[in-house]
């Protein structure tokens, strides 16, 4: 057996084709007529502050970076991208919901 070096990481499996990389196939684009977007707004665990929360986007990570930059742009507001959801600063739902329509996504209001 041979023994790991610094900076290297020793992995074990039991299978000869793991060692092997497969090829990732790129995602297919869904049209955002097709895809339904959730809008919601929460509190929980941001000391009191509302954020409005966009979740259901199936995009790459580089155009969900690029609807974050342009929805926080029109809201006036600060806001992130995180987990594949898109949080927004502040209670926007209304204002967002016109906005994605507008874009050709379904939308959905959840929560209160």
């Amino acid at each position: 057996m041979r023994r790991s070096r610094p900076g290297e990481k020793v992995v074990f499996s039991t299978d000869p084709e793991e060692e092997k990389t497969k090829p990732e196939k790129p995602a297919q684009r869904v049209p955002p007529q097709q895809q339904t977007v959730y809008l919601s707004r929460d509190r929980k665990n941001r000391g009191g502050k509302t954020v409005t929360l966009i979740s259901g986007l199936q995009l790459s990570e580089a155009e969900l970076k690029s609807l974050t930059k342009d929805l926080k742009a029109r809201c006036g507001a600060g806001g992130t991208l995180k987990d594949g959801n898109i949080e927004i600063q502040g209670d926007h739902r209304e204002k967002l919901g016109e906005v994605l329509a507008g874009m050709g996504y379904k939308v959905k209001f959840a929560g209160g």
